[in-house]
Order: structure tokens, then sequence, then C-alpha cells
């Protein structure tokens, strides 16, 4: 953990920190996000109980007294509160209460039944704010097709073969930067992936794929490596950063047209699900598996029809060829 992030954090709060990276096996950067939404709840719960001057900017209230005393005394109403100052004041989205109404429900959870410090959990009842149900943006075929054409430069091959796997394996950016040499399993056609959770997981590597490979390998940089055992490998003869594969993915799409907001790296994620699940008829308990999904509820966001599919089940009722005029020419040999 960032030793210097949790510096002010106070002792109940790093023992949940160090039982989520221990015990539960989160990542050091969801541990982070766990910390952060707790220090912005307990800052606003001094500021509204006056343990702090009204003045004290938001961003400098510490949080290192708070304890056990402290937290006994937090009810469901002072959340929901705290709730509604996220939105009137900081102008969170309900993506954002979410995670941070997730965040307080595993912190008090683990003070009621893990630890026991707290005979009652006070916010058992605290509901999850309504998100708006939009479908995930990806790229059609015809758009992944073109942004695998514009690919160019001296560190063509390279770049190809990480929007290949992306596009063809759904990977998250921290497991394809974190895949090592080792991890590529040509003889058995699969590659070892490190998901959320440290949970491994192995994944096909189709043709495109292991051809992407092995053309990528016989121009991969051997000499002089910071770490010899990374598959991709930077200008700086170290590890890919996430911030080098993301500039890349925005300067491929950039060159399709798609250069603008709401997409990136994710979105190959995204359509590599829903490419596999409209073109490859992939059955959606198969695509949770490809994808590292805990739960099969994640995995159905991708299972969203095109407008096509949603045009050929029209045209598949088998009334969409029953007209009027078959009924009033019926009325009229009945009248006759």
């Amino acid at each position: 953990m960032n030793q210097n992030l949790f510096a002010e954090a106070p002792e109940v709060v790093k023992e949940f920190l160090g039982y989520l990276q221990n015990v539960k096996g989160k990542s050091p950067k969801t541990v982070e996000e766990y910390y952060l939404d707790l220090r912005t709840f307990f800052r606003y719960l001094k500021l509204n109980r006056g343990l702090v001057s009204a003045e004290t900017p938001f961003e400098e209230i510490s949080i290192s007294d708070i304890n056990l005393s402290i937290i006994k005394e937090v009810t469901l109403t002072q959340v929901y509160e705290y709730m509604n100052y996220l939105i009137s004041e900081r102008n969170n989205s309900a993506t954002t209460r979410s995670r941070k109404v997730s965040s307080l429900r595993t912190f008090f959870k683990y003070l009621t039944n893990k630890t026991n410090q707290l005979e009652v959990n006070p916010i058992e009842e605290l509901e999850t704010p309504k998100q708006k149900k939009s479908l995930p943006r990806f790229l059609t075929l015809e758009q992944s097709l073109d942004l695998l054409s514009v690919v160019d430069g001296k560190s063509r091959e390279r770049d190809y073969c990480i929007l290949v796997l992306f596009l063809n394996c759904g990977l998250r950016l921290s497991e394809l930067v974190g895949l090592n040499l080792s991890d590529v399993r040509r003889g058995i056609s699969s590659i070892r992936v490190l998901g959320k959770g440290n949970k491994e997981r192995m994944v096909y590597l189709n043709e495109a794929c292991l051809d992407a490979i092995e053309k990528y390998l016989a121009v991969r940089p051997h000499e002089g490596l910071i770490d010899k055992n990374a598959l991709f490998i930077s200008s700086q003869r170290k590890r890919i950063s996430p911030k080098t594969v993301q500039a890349l993915v925005k300067k491929y799409l950039a060159q399709i047209d798609l250069g603008g907001p709401g997409y990136s790296v994710h979105k190959l994620r995204h359509t590599a699900a829903t490419l596999m699940y409209q073109h490859g008829n992939v059955d959606i308990r198969v695509l949770k598996d490809i994808l590292g999904h805990e739960n099969l509820g994640t995995t159905e966001i991708y299972t969203h029809l095109s407008n096509s599919q949603m045009k050929d089940a029209a045209e598949a009722n088998p009334l969409s060829h029953v007209m009027s005029s078959q009924f009033e020419k019926k009325k009229d040999n009945t009248t006759n």
C-alpha cells in the first residue's frame, strides 16, 4: 500500500485496508479507492458534527483522530445526509455515489461481522443509488478492422499485437501490461492472465493472436531490458506502462475518427465481448469466464442487441407479413 497516502489514516481504517489487501486479495489501486472514499466520508462527518472549524478547507480536514467511539455514533440518517452532500456540494454522479456506498457497506460489515467491533451495523439498510443503465460503447466489426489497418510506425508489430489481444481476448488494461513472456503458452495456444483480486485465468489464443504474437516476438528488444520477462516493452526498454498503452490506443482510434470522448482502451474490451456475443454466438457463461467476471450479472451488459439483430427478430415474427388488406378481402367476400 502507498504509505504516504495512508499516513493520516486512523488505526481502525488501516486494519480494514490491510484486511482488503491481505485477506480479500484486493489490488493496491482498489485499496486506495476504498481509503479515499472513507476519507471523504470521515471528513464530512467531522465537518457536519462541528469537530473542525466551518472555515477549514474540506481537503485539509485530517481524519487521524477518527476512532471507534466516533464510528459507533454513525446513523443511517447521517449517511443519507452525506449522500445528499455528495450530490449538492461535490456533484458526484450516481455511479460515484454507488461506489462510495459500497465502500461504506464493506467497512461497516467488516467492523460488525468480521471483527465484532460493532454490535449492530447502523447502515445495513443503506440503499444503493439507482444508476442509469446505458449500453456500453463499442466498435463495430468494420471499425475494428479499420483500427487494425491503420497501425504503423517503428513499434508497429508491438502496437498491432496489443490491439489484437484487446479485440480478441477482451483483456483489461492492467491485465495486458502485466503479461510476461512466460504467460504465453504457444504450445497450448493460450495465455495466463492475472485478473482482479490476483485471480488467474487461461485465455485461448486464436490464429490472429498467435500470428500477432509471433511477429512481435521476432522484433521484440532483448538487450538492456529493465524487466526482461515483460511481454510488451516500451521505448525506454522497460515494461510498457498503462499510460503508454492508453496513448497509443487513443492515437489509432483518432485515425479512424473515433478519437472523441467515450472511446478508450476499455471500449476495446467492450468490443471483444460484443463481437464474440453477436457474431460468434458465444454463450454468456463462457463469455463470463473469458472476461474474468465474478458475477454473471456483470457480463450481461455485453449482451445488448444490435439494430440488425432487433430487425431480424421483428422479421422473424410469424405475423410480420400479415397485412390488413388480407382481412379486408376476407370481409368483402363474406359480404358478397
